[in-house]
């Protein structure tokens, strides 16, 4: 992919998702990343109980969470396997409706 297809710093700005979308974007990242959910809180700097609630729609994640969880986004994004990069680039079309 070229640099035309990255997405600019005014469009990485977090929109806000409703439940259960959260909790499918948060599942389909997290497998994505092949990751299980201790392994995802980790990387996010929460206990493992959150996200299993975020995933079960019980709670909807913070703002801050938000960001953090489209950083994790963007690293995919980054990545140099095409797998995660399409990966990466679906769950921003599928959720957060960002286009190239």
């Amino acid at each position: 992919m070229g640099s035309s297809s990255k997405i600019t710093a005014a469009t990485k700005k977090t929109l806000p998702l409703k439940q259960p979308q959260v909790g499918h974007l948060i599942r389909e990242l997290r497998q994505l990343a092949g990751l299980t959910q201790e392994e995802f809180a980790l990387k996010l700097g929460v206990a493992y109980a959150t996200i299993n609630r975020w995933e079960n729609a019980r709670v909807q994640p913070s703002s801050l969470a938000l960001q953090q969880i489209r950083a994790v986004i963007d690293e995919l994004e980054d990545s140099p396997s095409p797998k995660l990069r399409e990966g990466s680039r679906d769950l921003l079309v599928s959720y957060l409706e960002i286009q190239d």
